[in-house]
């Protein structure tokens, strides 16, 4: 698998509102499910959904009541690719804070689609093929999030028959490329 693979699909697993969030903050909370649910904000069942689908991708794993510093209380540590995931989210978090748009990786498909138009797939259907996993409608929606936000520009290229080129923006080309080399090095 190419470095451009491997960089779009951790990026795409990293997508989503929490994943990234959790892993930053599981060392400050020791790993303890109640100080990060108090830190993070979020509802119960839904930190324990993603802790279980986290632990589902090998990203954490839940101690035994042996392994805890107290047996009655859920703890997490992270596995050696969690460790991997967790240098990706604070380049990703990095990444975000230099382009000035938000929490961009809260929505799934958001970095994955900076990403492959870093790596200048600039058609609709091969930013598709790239990101093989994306809908049409997923894809057109983040494309047009991400136009709507200035990250991205739309360019329609009359021949040999319309159709639209989608590239990143001048201010976003630095930041975008800096993640790509990041993940890079972690990978």
């Amino acid at each position: 698998m190419s470095t451009e693979q491997l960089t779009l699909r951790l990026t795409q697993e990293l997508s989503g509102q929490w994943t990234i969030p959790i892993l930053l903050a599981l060392e400050s909370c020791r790993g303890r499910f109640t100080p990060m649910q108090h830190q993070l904000q979020i509802a119960p069942a839904r930190l324990s959904d993603n802790l279980k689908r986290m632990e589902e991708n090998g990203l954490l794993q839940h101690l035994s009541p042996y392994e805890r510093r107290h047996p009655a209380l859920p703890e997490y540590v992270l596995t050696e690719k969690g460790l991997l995931y967790k240098e990706a989210a604070k380049a990703l978090q990095h990444t975000e804070e230099k382009l000035g748009f938000g929490r961009l990786s809260a929505k799934a498909w958001n970095m994955p689609v900076l990403l492959a138009l870093h790596y200048e797939h600039e058609r609709f259907q091969d930013i598709r093929h790239a990101l093989q996993l994306v809908t049409p409608r997923m894809l057109s929606t983040r494309l047009g999030e991400l136009h709507d936000l200035g990250a991205i520009n739309k360019l329609l290229e009359e021949q040999p028959r319309p159709t639209f080129l989608y590239q990143l923006q001048l201010s976003s080309k630095p930041s975008v490329h800096q993640l790509a080399q990041n993940l890079a090095s972690i990978l």
